[in-house]
């Protein structure tokens, strides 16, 4: 798909509760309501006239207009206007051709009037990546908590620029300073002297829920910690190495496979020679290098590496 660059962008709630989102989607339609108001009135846009019906029916002067404006937009906003709508967790896009088509006064399961979209209605952006709605900005989703029907959105370069897969400028350094800390952090903790490096690996442990149930460097054989996860009941063994070759991992594979009394099993080496893996990754983990660094970070002990650095 190539990008897109709407002239206008307008929000449109799709019934009540947005009991017309499937059948908008299935058949590639916008509906719309307003049943009270003759078609062929909005086809000669006498939107005064519009006004009257809705003033008539006992709604405040102020009310009738907005709500005409709504329905303006609906029948006069062309093909490269940008419609939006929420449903199902995501983000749905489309744009309309600007033929509207009466249905009928009945609004069970349709809108009373429809438009038919170009190229349907998308949940992705032109990238084939979803648009959910909890991977989206409130500033934009705060827009499906409009009272009415159809609204302008505030958020329209940021919509954009979503849809078109384009990630925010601010993300974007945002992710550039990261890398940047990652790889310092990396750096200390090869640079930590082997008792700080275990107590590290102890922090990091700690603050992600586990819990310590024999001390750091103990006397077992096989293992330098030993921790339990209280929420799920899981015994793990950690394995502490500031430099390992893959056939030390091997060994400690064997030993963990052999024991059978662990769930799982970390094997945590700042420097390793070479690439680290195993072929059943079933129960174990390997933290080395930036993955070690980047767990590290989200612990929160990037400070604690500065002042251990110093």
């Amino acid at each position: 798909m190539n990008p897109i660059n709407p002239e206008k962008v307008r929000y449109i709630k799709l019934g009540r509760g947005g009991n017309w989102a499937q059948p908008a989607f299935e058949r590639n339609e916008l509906h719309f309501g307003y049943r009270t108001i003759p078609h062929d009135l909005c086809l000669q846009s006498d939107w005064e006239a519009a006004v009257r019906y809705l003033t008539e029916e006992g709604r405040s002067l102020s009310k009738a207009r907005d709500a005409v404006r709504e329905i303006r937009d609906f029948y006069t906003l062309e093909s490269d206007c940008l419609w939006i709508t929420f449903a199902d967790g995501h983000l749905w896009w489309a744009f309309a051709k600007p033929e509207v088509t009466w249905l009928g006064p009945e609004e069970d399961g349709q809108g009373a009037r429809i438009r038919k979209t170009i190229g349907g209605w998308h949940k992705e952006n032109i990238k084939g990546e979803a648009l959910r709605i909890d991977d989206l900005s409130t500033r934009l989703t705060q827009v499906a908590a409009y009272r009415q029907t159809i609204c302008s959105v505030k958020e329209a370069d940021y919509l954009i620029r979503r849809i078109n897969g384009v990630e925010e400028p601010v993300v974007a350094r945002a992710r550039d300073a990261r890398t940047a800390l990652i790889e310092v952090a990396t750096d200390m903790i090869a640079g930590l002297h082997w008792a700080d490096f275990e107590t590290l690996v102890d922090l990091i442990f700690a603050r992600t829920g586990w819990q310590r149930i024999s001390r750091v460097g103990g006397t077992q054989a096989d293992t330098d910690l030993v921790l339990e996860q209280p929420a799920t009941g899981e015994i793990a063994f950690v394995q502490v190495k500031s430099k390992a070759p893959q056939t030390v991992l091997d060994d400690y594979v064997c030993r963990f496979r052999r024991n059978g009394t662990y769930d799982r099993m970390f094997f945590v080496c700042h420097s390793p020679s070479g690439a680290l893996s195993v072929n059943d990754t079933t129960g174990i983990h390997i933290w080395a290098g930036k993955w070690l660094a980047d767990a590290a970070v989200k612990a929160g002990l990037f400070d604690w590496l500065t002042e251990r650095s110093a």
